[in-house]
């Protein structure tokens, strides 16, 4: 072991007098050893809630979806799309048309998104696992059905009994100004049979999902869709083909994963928690100023030691090393204790849910996801915060009080 590595040792685990400095070193290593545990345990709640939301959004978007670029809608019989579904990577796809509309229920009203799909709607989300009344059917032989958003249905008070359809009013394509309102609108009826909820307001308050067919005749289409939804195959590398289909569309087609569909909302998330980073990484380095006042007065109380250190033939640059080693110590133990304490604790949280949300939300307990990079970055920003907190000390006070 290295001379300088040795004495730092001896200094730190040697058993010693309880003093004044030994009681500040303690209390550095615990002020290191909570913040660390603070970070991972903060960032660990993050990335539970991150993986939270994501995976409701994800159990209602697709894994890509294609829109026109200029425009609302384009046709099926497009010569790229048609290119684009015999494409061996789809496993499905879904065929969909949007428009906002105003809804009708027994004399009380509400705008909303109707979102007409092709039958295979399921496959390419998870809609029929989000069903919480009702049960998730499009259609039969002889009628159209109505999936309604939680919160739609709410403010409509929709009965699920049959009787009573709901009141789709739309504007008509041509429509001209007139006198009588009604003939500038297409309006039809259909039956609201299930509800669903993703527990976002965004999709719960917006969107009534009805057959394609329905929609196409109601907003006056025929082989005309807004957007494509495409399921892809697994074990395929998504970023390859996001690219390959953006090559066969052109610049004609806009190509969105998971992530773009929501990129403002995920880079809000992502954001959030780096900011929630920093700032506690700014609490580890008020709390790094134990480090310097303890040693600080670790140097000085070894003035003695120095001074024989240096008689024995050993150079200033051997001296500092002691001390900045013994501070790297101290940040060494404390980021230890730390990232083991967050660990448990996290764990813990996982495991046995200790901590509540104070008011309902979609689940009971704070969400915890432990990721090995979080533990990686505090780890070593710890070692950072704790090198520039020893090197302060011991390169301007050696030199203007000690080494003489």
């Amino acid at each position: 072991m290295n001379l300088h590595l040795f004495i730092a040792k001896r200094y730190l685990f040697a058993k010693k007098s309880r003093n004044l400095i030994n009681i500040i070193s303690g209390i550095s290593i615990l002020g290191v050893s909570i913040g660390t545990m603070a970070l991972i345990i903060i960032l660990s709640v993050f990335n539970g809630l991150d993986s939270l939301i994501k995976s409701f959004y994800n159990t209602f978007d697709p894994d890509f979806k294609v829109t026109i670029a200029k425009g609302k809608v384009f046709s099926l019989d497009d010569e790229k799309i048609q290119k684009l579904i015999k494409l061996d990577e789809i496993a499905f796809y879904t065929e969909v048309l949007e428009e906002n509309a105003l809804i009708e229920y027994e004399k009380r009203q509400d705008i909303a998104k109707i979102k007409g799909v092709s039958d295979n709607f399921n496959k390419t989300s998870g809609i029929d696992s989000m069903i919480i009344s009702g049960e998730y059917k499009l259609r039969t032989n002889k009628e159209n059905y109505a999936i309604l958003g939680w919160s739609v249905a709410n403010n409509l008070a929709v009965n699920l009994n049959l009787l009573i359809p709901l009141k789709i009013w739309v504007p008509k394509r041509n429509a001209k100004p007139g006198i009588d309102a009604s003939n500038a609108f297409n309006i039809k009826h259909i039956f609201p049979i299930g509800l669903f909820s993703v527990y976002q307001e965004e999709y719960d308050a917006e969107y009534i999902i009805v057959p394609l067919n329905f929609a196409q005749k109601l907003l006056e289409y025929t082989n005309e869709v807004s957007s494509l939804e495409i399921k892809s195959n697994q074990n395929i590398d998504n970023v390859t083909f996001q690219s390959k289909m953006e090559n066969i569309l052109g610049k004609d087609f806009i190509v969105k994963n998971r992530f773009q569909q929501h990129e403002f909302l995920f880079k809000i998330m992502k954001s959030e928690k780096w900011v929630i980073y920093l700032i506690l990484t700014f609490i580890l380095i008020i709390a790094s100023f134990n480090l310097i006042g303890s040693l600080t007065m670790l140097i000085i109380d070894k003035k003695e030691d120095i001074i024989t250190l240096q008689h024995l033939g050993a150079n200033n640059s051997l001296i500092r090393k002691i001390f900045l080693f013994e501070g790297w110590f101290i940040s060494l133990i404390g980021a230890a204790l730390g990232l083991i304490f967050g660990a448990f604790i996290s764990y813990l949280q996982k495991e046995f849910g200790i901590i509540e949300f104070p008011e309902y939300f979609i689940v009971r307990y704070y969400p915890v996801e432990m990721r090995i990079m979080d533990f990686v970055y505090v780890f070593f920003t710890v070692l950072l915060i704790g090198f520039f907190a020893s090197w302060y000390p011991v390169r301007y006070i050696t030199k203007k009080h000690l080494l003489i």
